[in-house]
């Protein structure tokens, strides 16, 4: 990088080369903090080297200071789109999901939805679908259910559009379930006959199931419901979708069962139970003393 009297001009790209050596040397001595610098040198000495910021960032993994490792990972990813290269951009976005999930769920579903987006506008639907899976499991773990509601029906479009319908039948039952925990019953019905326009869901036992869910939510039968979410279609779902299916609630806590003596009086019919009735009133006809 020095100049002198017969070398006018810094030679950035030996430079950068060098200083990767440098930091490649530090990592395998265990000092990330110098390999961290050696990367942003590198990646200063030579701006078109995108993936020295990503190096840099991975060495503050290993330093745990994860926020700044995902900036800079972010930051990688912007000059990999910018200089043309999409997929490098979305693999950078979704490593530095998986590097922050546990620590900032909101920013790791930012960063997946990202990467959804650029998967998305490069035509692979498959990859799009995975990260977009990664960022509604996140948001329902969250409890960020109008999020989900709105992610998972954008799962469902693309699964629909590439003609996956069976997954279409899985993210329905998933979108029931958020709208049922949103208390808001009329969408989840909504989902459920917008859905039958999707080939083959009509019949399904996807669909027989989530009618007698929503039957059961609607009359306020808290076992029916149970069953219904207690069965294998739904125990079997990812774990945060399973996971609301197990504790729904209707609304006024379900209706109680009956009392076996209430069952016997109605198939003794009403003059039985008058008869009951009066016995109990002469039991007590003299007064309590």
């Amino acid at each position: 990088l020095k100049t002198g009297f017969l070398k006018w001009k810094p030679d950035y790209d030996s430079a950068a080369t060098e200083y990767g050596k440098a930091a490649v040397a530090f990592k395998n001595a265990k000092q990330f903090d110098q390999a961290r610098e050696a990367c942003l040198r590198e990646a200063e000495a030579h701006e078109n080297n995108k993936a020295a910021y990503e190096q840099a960032g991975m060495m503050l993994k290993e330093m745990q200071r994860l926020p700044e490792a995902v900036q800079l990972i972010e930051k990688a990813s912007m000059m990999y789109l910018e200089n043309g290269t999409p997929d490098t951009a979305a693999i950078a976005l979704e490593r530095a999901g998986k590097l922050i999930e546990n620590v900032s769920p909101e920013k790791a579903v930012q960063l997946y939805q990202q990467a959804a987006s650029v998967f998305e506008n490069e035509e692979r639907l498959r990859q799009a679908l995975e990260m977009l899976g990664k960022a509604s499991r996140l948001l329902v773990r969250g409890r960020r259910l109008d999020e989900a509601a709105l992610s998972l029906q954008k799962e469902k479009s693309i699964y629909k559009e590439i003609e996956n319908y069976p997954t279409c039948y899985k993210k329905t039952i998933a979108q029931v379930l958020v709208h049922l925990h949103r208390n808001d019953y009329v969408a989840a019905e909504r989902c459920v006959r917008e859905s039958y326009s999707i080939p083959g869901f009509n019949g399904s036992e996807d669909c027989a199931a989530l009618e007698q869910l929503l039957e059961g939510y609607d009359q306020q039968d808290q076992d029916q419901v149970s069953e219904v979410c207690n069965s294998p279609l739904f125990k079997y779902m990812d774990n945060d979708y399973a996971k609301l299916g197990l504790t729904l609630v209707v609304p006024g806590g379900g209706i109680k069962k009956k009392s076996p003596n209430a069952t016997q009086d109605k198939a003794r019919g009403p003059a039985a139970v008058g008869s009951h009735a009066d016995e109990e009133e002469d039991e007590y006809s003299g007064g309590l003393c």
